[in-house]
């Protein structure tokens, strides 16, 4: 496995970890009847799940699995992909816990920036079985 895919499953095996926590906190608290100000913390939690867990696992597993061919700059924007939606997390995770708005919206659009870099990374690597660059004969002309 290349060592950026590790790093990026091995992150969202972190979101994982922190977002079953916070869930289990959240049931805890329900189960209890006490700390009610505890599910302001909701929508961290479904972040943290569906956004550095699920879409993470995605973007490190989907670089590892489809064949590397073409420039190291691929890796580059990886990284970037990488670098955005973790920035994101960080800022909708800061502005969740401050109650600040603003900083939710900044880590939404970094959280977005890094779907394009992702697109770039590994978009140029999906063709179909067989083609070698060429379109299937089914789908060319004449």
């Amino acid at each position: 496995m290349h060592p950026l895919s590790r790093l990026i499953c091995r992150t969202a095996v972190v979101y994982l970890a922190a977002g079953a926590v916070l869930g289990g906190c959240l049931l805890t608290a329900k189960a209890l009847a006490t700390f009610p100000s505890l599910w302001r913390l909701r929508p961290l939690h479904v972040e943290w799940l569906a956004v550095g867990w699920m879409t993470q696992l995605a973007m490190g597993v989907a670089f590892w699995i489809f064949p590397r061919r073409g420039s190291a700059s691929r890796e580059g924007r990886m990284r970037a992909a990488f670098v955005l939606l973790n920035v994101g997390l960080a800022l909708v995770t800061l502005g969740t816990l401050a109650s600040w708005n603003a900083l939710v919206t900044a880590g939404r659009l970094a959280e977005m920036s890094a779907a394009p870099a992702f697109v770039s990374a590994v978009g140029p690597r999906v063709r179909a079985i067989g083609t070698h660059g060429k379109a299937p004969k089914s789908l060319r002309k004449g």
